[in-house]
């Protein structure tokens, strides 16, 4: 639980540290809240762990307009492909099993223009 508590409270302040208002989001932002992720995220976990969890949700938080949104978007599509060993199902299943309602795929082939 203590290890759990750490976690989202590094998230936190990684994503306090690197959103600011007004700031398009990059993705060294996003890959840098959702790399808790890559365990489950590859099969190596049966469930995201508390810290991949608040990544999702930094996410979403960072998802703000249209524009973001494509951003994340593309910056997770491009995380996704660069490993080879990603499970699909586990990435499409993640915000799902966060408790996260996500307006952004985590998938390879998604089109982020749409």
């Amino acid at each position: 639980m203590k290890g759990g508590v750490v976690a989202v409270i590094t998230v936190l302040a990684i994503f306090a540290l690197v959103v600011k208002p007004g700031q398009a989001v990059t993705c060294g932002q996003v890959d840098a809240v959702l790399v808790p992720c890559i365990s489950y995220l590859t099969g190596q976990g049966d469930s995201p762990s508390p810290a991949c969890c608040s990544g999702v949700k930094a996410v979403k938080g960072m998802a703000q307009t249209l524009a973001d949104k494509r951003a994340c978007c593309s910056c997770v599509k491009a995380a996704a492909n660069r490993y080879a060993n990603l499970k699909d199902a586990a990435a499409q299943s993640l915000p799902t099993k966060c408790g996260v309602q996500m307006d952004i795929p985590i998938s390879r082939s998604v089109d982020c223009d749409k």
